[in-house]
């Protein structure tokens, strides 16, 4: 890996490969390298230190094979984990190197899809706990209501593989039934994690017509773009040999294959890399 210089894409499972797989398709010519944390998996209802603590050391075994950039395709990491990388970690012990996150890109551009200003978020319980949507969204756009639900199940449901099956479907509509409850003038519903994607064909049954359903995979695509486009710096450091490689901290290599090929739509090899 040392004349190599790709991508890191760090996820606490899966969900971050649906993110990894619009990246890839915008940005094909870089070398990447998709980490996921499947040993210690799910984040979703862990503590902000521990989250942290958990994302931190995954971030550094990316820097350790070469990233000199590192996308948190994780709603969870990014909301409790971010701020004191940037602002702490790196200033400490990684100047050169950075980390960017998937909620800051998101509420960038999400009240623009709205045409009531109303919007519902729908994620893990660390996710809407945290707040971080509500006040992303807010220096945006700040006349656009927020309207939050946590779907505790549904990451579950997703990496057990039962999103397409008949016992999703009461969950599926629970959720969207008690957001859905808060305000008739909600339009536009934001994925706030990265599993949900697998689950549109089933939200698709139980929503009213008119309402947008918004993953964040494209979002974030486009602000990688732009943020290579806007730091020539490290875009020119970023090596270019189309190169994908997947490493995950379960030994168990052939399940984590069989989600993951699931999750990013083509098939997946990966590699174990034990935890420090």
């Amino acid at each position: 890996m040392s004349n190599k210089q790709p991508i890191g894409i760090f996820d606490s499972g899966y969900g971050g490969l649906t993110v990894f797989r619009s990246i890839a398709n915008l940005l094909p010519d870089y070398d990447y390298i998709y980490l996921g944390d499947n040993a210690r998996a799910p984040y979703g209802n862990r503590s902000f230190n521990t989250i942290h603590q958990y994302t931190w050391e995954c971030v550094q075994l990316l820097f350790d094979m070469g990233c000199p950039l590192v996308i948190l395709a994780c709603n969870t990491a990014s909301a409790k984990a971010l701020r004191t990388i940037q602002q702490r970690d790196l200033l400490n012990e990684e100047p050169y190197k950075r980390v960017l996150g998937v909620i800051r890109p998101t509420a960038e551009v999400i009240g623009s899809y709205s045409r009531t200003k109303e919007i519902g978020v729908l994620g893990t319980k660390g996710t809407i706990q945290s707040g971080s949507y509500l006040i992303e969204i807010n220096n945006f756009f700040p006349d656009v209501k927020v309207h939050q639900q946590a779907c505790p199940i549904w990451v579950p449901l997703v990496e057990n593989g039962e999103h397409d099956k008949p016992g999703a479907d009461y969950f599926v509509k629970k959720y969207l039934d008690q957001v859905l409850a808060q305000s008739d003038k909600i339009d536009t519903l934001l994925l706030a994690c990265t599993h949900y994607p697998l689950l549109m064909p089933k939200m698709q049954e139980y929503l009213p017509a008119g309402i947008k359903v918004v993953p964040q995979g494209d979002i974030v695509a486009s602000s990688l773009q732009d943020y290579l486009r806007r730091h020539p710096e490290m875009e020119q450091r970023l090596s270019k040999g189309r190169v994908q490689q997947f490493f995950t901290t379960s030994d168990d290599t052939m399940d984590f294959d069989h989600h993951a090929s699931i999750f990013f739509g083509e098939e997946v090899k990966s590699e174990y890399i034990p935890l420090k």
